[in-house]
Parts: C-alpha cells; structure tokens; sequence
C-alpha cells in the first residue's frame, strides 16, 4: 500500500464504484481469490469474512459528508479544507506500558502486514449511517508489535495537532488535540480497523488521512482520524468527547437504540442516500461479534 504523497486526490485518480465493486466480486469468487495474491498493489487486498454485502454508500456522499473537525463544522467542510492538510511524511509516536516504544514512520508499520478488504456499517451518533469499503490492517497485528505489558489494560490514541492545516482547531469547539481510547480487548478484536484507504485508494484528507481507526460497532466519533500517537495505559484514557459531553458522550460509544441521546433517539438512523429511515441494530449489526466483549456490564450505565 502506498502511502500518500499527495494532499488530495484527483477524481480521475478514485477507481470509479462500479469498477472497484465488480472487481471486489472477482476477487472473492473462487479463481478470483486464488488469482489475488498475485495482483500487483491495492487489486491484492484480501476481502474479508467480517464485511457486510449491503449496499455500499457511495464515494461521493463519503467523501462530502463529513464529520471532522478539524477541518470545519459543516459537513461539507472537511472536504472543502482537506488540500491544506499535509500527511506525508507521518510517524506515530508510541508509549506506555509496552516492550517497544518509539516513533514509527507510517511506512515501517503497515508495509509488515497485508491490507484487507472490510466494508462495514458506520453508525453516527447523530443517526444517520453509511456502508464503506475500507482498506485496511487490523489494529490487533500492529499493537502485537509492540509487545504490550500487562499493564496495557487500554489504549489511547491522539489525532494531529496543526492549527495552520486544520482551520477547526483555531477554534474553541474541542478540547484539542482530539483524543479517544479503547478498551485493550476491543483493540485486539479482529473487526478492530487501522484503515488507510476507501474504495481501493488512499484515504483521502477529509476521511482522516494517512490513517484513522474503524471500530464498526461503536458510534462513529470513537473511530479517531489523523492518528499520531498510540499509548497503552493502565487506566482509562480520557477522551474528547467524553471530555465536553460527559452526560451525552460515554466512553464506550457502543451503537444501542435502546439509549437515546439526550436530545434525539437513538431507536433508527438514516442511510446517507435512501429516503426513509431504518431500525438501529444494537451494536450497529455486529452483536454476534461483539456483545461477549461486555458480558455483565449494565450497557445502560456504560454506555
């Protein structure tokens, strides 16, 4: 996988849906996956057992509609402020509670691993959703590396911190730098996403470019953009959100209609590109995955 050189991405350089879609399907039939391993950069992703075959939103409405930001309110804002931001070259600084901490250039971490195919569920906590085809390693494989201790109970992730790229944090609206954490089991499970492209390209800027974090079951805010620093902790991290909303915002994030948010319902989400609004699943449609994870927790009281 390539990683990014340029601050944006020409439309003529994005494998058009239609093509990315038929070529996914060759791929995950018999000669096709046989055939994968041999094909040259981004053709020789891996499609997984863990994507969904819904209706994949489309590159348009993800890249347009947007929540970062750092990049601007408005949903159309991170695509519109994206060319300011530079993400070559990028490094992720390591710490904490693990054998081998350091500064890690992009490169060096992800080249190891083969990036796989997820197109997931995204769930916003403002209720609406979309289905995207990401790119990218599980997060599992990358903190393996660093042989955390026991002590790792969480870890805690940062995004950049450039006000001169990212005219959102020039202003008062977050505590910035922009912070989230996972619960260290929920980091090693497998639907657990370090992403670093969509649609078969590079991420672009305003999906949280060079590399952002999918975690498909929970509210889309926990899936942190612009990562450059990883930590593993022993207590619980503090997050942004959390952090501004405490009554609204939990730490585990976990998709449930059965908690409306103080100010809306939570109960159904609407499709970016469909009319009509549809039932919320718990866990955004992935409990037989993920409820285990939290057996005996009151999902009322840690939500």
């Amino acid at each position: 996988m390539l990683i990014k050189k340029n601050v944006s991405i020409k439309s003529s350089e994005i494998t058009p849906e239609s093509i990315y879609l038929d070529r996914r399907r060759f791929i995950q039939g018999g000669v096709g996956a046989a055939l994968a391993a041999t094909l040259p950069g981004s053709l020789a992703t891996a499609a997984s057992r863990y994507s969904t075959t819904e209706e994949q939103t489309s590159l348009k409405d993800i890249t347009r509609y947007n929540n970062f930001y750092e990049l601007g309110t408005g949903k159309g804002d991170p695509a519109l402020n994206a060319g300011r931001l530079h993400t070559s070259p990028w490094s992720i600084a390591v710490s904490g509670a693990c054998e081998h901490p350091g500064n890690y250039d992009l490169d060096e971490l992800i080249k190891p691993e083969a990036i796989e195919d997820r197109v997931y569920r995204l769930r916003c906590v403002e209720a609406w959703s979309m289905v995207i085809p990401w790119q990218g390693v599980p997060l599992g494989k990358i903190l393996k590396r660093f042989a955390p201790t026991s002590k790792a109970r969480y870890v805690a992730f940062r995004t950049l911190l450039r006000p001169a790229e990212m005219p959102g944090q020039r202003r008062d609206i977050l505590p910035w730098p922009y912070r989230e954490g996972l619960r260290m089991d929920e980091a090693m499970h497998p639907l657990t996403l370090l992403a670093t492209g969509l649609y078969g390209k590079e991420l672009p800027n305003q999906n949280g470019a060079p590399i952002r974090l999918v975690v498909p079951w929970k509210y889309g805010f926990k899936s942190i953009k612009s990562i450059v620093s990883i930590e593993f902790t022993e207590t619980e991290p503090a997050t942004t959100w959390n952090l501004k909303g405490p009554d609204e915002y939990g730490f585990y994030a976990n998709v449930n209609p059965a908690v409306d948010h103080p100010r809306w319902s939570q109960k159904k989400e609407r499709r970016i590109g469909d009319i009509f609004k549809r039932p919320t699943l718990p866990f955004n449609g992935y409990a037989e995955e993920v409820a285990s994870l939290y057996a005996g927790m009151d999902l009322q009281k840690y939500y």
